[in-house]
């Protein structure tokens, strides 16, 4: 199955670039040669896999950016940086709700016997592919840390 986020960011390209929406068009470039380097390095052409983690990729360098420029008191570069996020955002799929989350990682915790905060890598690779790119993997770990941290401390 052919994804249809390169196409798409073509035709959003093409609109901004009408309308003169030099961020739009700057964001959506940028994503467009992120696509074309992700395909030579795999040798092969992308799936939707590969365009999500692409964007993922893309929205984790510009939160990580936010959080470098809130540190350092550059509220301007910040709007910049969450306005392109807004954009990435676009193509990704909704993130899963907190509670769904939650529950979702409580069953791969009873699903492979985890019981102790050590044991968080035991449980990621099962998360992660049960979450199948709805929610960040910063969040997934936090959940999975609070989790196992209750789950210690209540037995």
């Amino acid at each position: 199955m052919a994804s249809d986020i390169p196409d798409r960011i073509m035709d959003d390209l093409k609109t901004a670039m009408k309308g003169k929406d030099t961020a739009r068009t700057t964001v959506l470039r940028g994503l467009k040669s992120d696509f074309k380097y992700r395909e030579i390095d795999k040798g092969a052409p992308l799936d939707e896999s590969d365009y999500q983690q692409v964007l993922r990729t893309a929205q984790k360098k510009r939160r990580d950016a936010i959080e470098m420029y809130q540190r350092g008191d550059r509220a301007d570069l910040v709007a910049k940086e969450e306005g392109e996020l807004a954009i990435i955002s676009e193509y990704l799929p909704k993130e899963m709700p907190d509670d769904q989350l939650a529950a979702l990682v409580q069953a791969v915790i009873d699903e492979v016997g985890a019981s102790a905060p050590n044991e968080l890598g035991k449980v990621m690779g099962p998360a992660m592919k049960k979450v199948a790119g709805r929610a960040a993997g910063d969040r997934v770990r936090q959940t999975v840390a609070d989790q196992l941290a209750v789950k210690a401390g209540g037995d």
